[in-house]
């Protein structure tokens, strides 16, 4: 079975590609088991559409391939810190499981003031706190 630093080093290839098209170097993986079931690079300056960080288009890929917005059996992997928008989508499907490498200082759902991904008060139809993982750069 492959661990969490496996997922973490598809996540660095993937930000390297997002670097060298000039986006932010943000890649994220997600994973079903010992599946990847889909995986994706910074888009917001390609497609001129700042929603499209890493993590979204990763979580917007898994649900179309799973046909289901129950992603609660699936584990997000990110070089970075999933920031509030993205971690809005992580609660909302219900991810179980988020490995990050680098924490976001003003806006990462974790680290900032505003930590959507620890915070218990939420709606009723979305996850529980997800296990967090910070493993720090290789």
């Amino acid at each position: 079975m492959r661990d969490d630093a496996y997922y973490i080093r598809r996540c660095e290839i993937l930000a390297e590609e997002a670097a060298a098209k000039g986006e932010a170097p943000v890649g994220s993986v997600i994973t079903k088991g010992d599946e990847i079931i889909s995986e994706a690079i910074e888009a917001s300056k390609d497609k001129n559409d700042v929603t499209c960080h890493a993590e979204l288009e990763a979580i917007r890929l898994a649900v179309k391939k799973l046909g289901t917005n129950d992603l609660s059996h699936c584990v997000i992997y990110s070089t970075h810190e999933p920031c509030i928008m993205c971690s809005y989508a992580i609660r909302f499907y219900k991810i179980k499981k988020i490995v990050f490498q680098h924490t976001v200082e003003y806006f990462g759902g974790i680290s900032s003031s505003m930590p959507l991904l620890m915070v218990k008060e939420v709606p009723l139809h979305w996850s529980d706190v997800p296990v967090i993982i910070h493993l720090k750069s290789m």
